[in-house]
């Protein structure tokens, strides 16, 4: 679905990613961690073409997006949602206009379908009672949730998460987590998700891959990930008080 083969990036006079390879496959939730300035969110915007590699090369399915003409980078986006880090909302628009939104942009659909598409999305995130609210009325996991509706409202093949529980409470990122995997097993959704929240990625990733010095230092399942015998993935599991031995050891437990 998604092939990173041997990318290359400088920014800033920094080389961020170094020659960085990985197959993402149809139907995964691939969660890429790391710490600030890793490379993540970097790593991304490569995906839509928001970035162009120095060395290497990007594919989308048999589309080599980081070589395509504009018409075809316009066709391999439109493939793609976004959630982005703060939901990215209009805060001139109310929930239903902000959800509508890439309907309208992108889609030659009346009104009728747009309502039902809408309303469809956000009874998906349970906030088919907030479409006349704007933002400032949201709290911050309502505002994600939203962001969350607009997208899916476009029924894309894939969705990059850019730190989708940042500044939430434990609680409402876990709702997060749970929407996100409802997304892979209701409708097979491929999904990358770039996050801090160690918690949330073994929770709902299929594999874990970590970025350090601009590397691919590590890329497993969950399981794997935490017995892995890197000393730099140790010591991220570590700070967030993840051990081998801990609660993650129930998820295969009979």
């Amino acid at each position: 679905m998604i092939r990173f083969e041997q990318v290359t990036k400088h920014l800033g006079g920094r080389r961020v990613l170094d020659r960085v390879s990985f197959e993402i496959a149809k139907g995964e939730t691939f969660v890429i961690v790391g710490l600030s300035g890793a490379g993540k969110s970097v790593t991304l915007k490569h995906m839509v073409r928001l970035l162009v590699p120095d060395g290497g090369r990007v594919w989308v399915g048999d589309d080599c997006v980081s070589e395509a003409n504009s018409r075809k980078v316009e066709q391999i986006r439109s493939r793609f949602g976004v959630l982005f880090q703060g939901a990215a909302l209009m805060q001139w628009m109310n929930v239903h206009d902000n959800v509508a939104l890439p309907l309208r942009e992108h889609y030659k659909k009346d009104d009728d379908e747009i309502e039902q598409l809408v309303r469809e999305k956000l009874a998906l995130v349970k906030l088919e009672a907030a479409l006349e609210k704007y933002p400032s009325d949201l709290s911050g996991g309502m505002r994600k949730r939203v962001g969350l509706a607009r997208a899916i409202v476009t029924s894309p093949e894939i969705i990059l998460y850019d730190e989708p529980t940042s500044g939430l409470d434990p609680v409402t990122s876990r709702t997060i987590d749970t929407l996100i995997d409802d997304m892979r097993q209701e409708f097979g959704v491929t999904s990358v998700v770039v996050t801090h929240d160690l918690h949330s990625a073994l929770a709902i990733g299929t594999r874990i891959a970590m970025l350090h010095g601009g590397e691919i230092i590590e890329n497993a399942t969950p399981e794997d990930f935490i017995h892995s015998k890197n000393e730099v993935v140790q010591s991220f599991l570590d700070a967030q008080y993840i051990t081998r031995e801990g609660d993650w050891k129930k998820k295969d437990a009979p």
